[in-house]
């Protein structure tokens, strides 16, 4: 399976922000939207991605007061992306070697859409259901 599939089934809107928005604000659209990261944007073209843990670190380091400093100062510049013919099973192994829980899938440099770990561990659940009942039917009728 490829992040093709997961696109078609969960939708390709992606929550974004710019990099001058404040944490507060983005803290406002993470919970408004329930979403656990926002791309950043800047002039239409990817800067890089903020999420729950980038907040929640910042905050502990340097205290509440950050909540007024734009996003810039914290947002994760090295994103690390995929594309839509990526493999489940490879976009896993780097989200899991890396630690991180959100990819956005570029296209010839468009941001296109966004995968969670959930939306992947998802898929490829339903690849192992759809694969163990194929095996079940080859058995029956051999």
């Amino acid at each position: 399976m490829i992040v093709a599939h997961i696109l078609a089934s969960k939708g390709r809107d992606v929550a974004t922000t710019t990099p001058d928005k404040t944490i507060s604000a983005v803290v406002a659209e993470l919970s408004a939207r329930k979403i656990g990261a926002l791309v950043v944007l800047e002039r239409g073209r990817l800067a890089g991605i903020v999420s729950e843990r980038d907040i929640v670190k910042a905050i502990g380091l340097r205290g509440a007061g950050i909540l007024d400093d734009p996003v810039s100062s914290i947002m994760t510049r090295d994103v690390v992306t995929c594309r839509e013919s990526d493999t489940i099973n490879g976009v896993m192994t780097r989200m899991t070697r890396r630690r991180f829980r959100h990819m956005p899938v570029v296209e010839d440099g468009d941001l296109v859409g966004i995968i969670s770990i959930g939306d992947v561990v998802k898929a490829r659940i339903e690849e192992v259901e759809h694969e163990a009942d194929e095996l079940r039917t080859y058995i029956a009728t051999a």
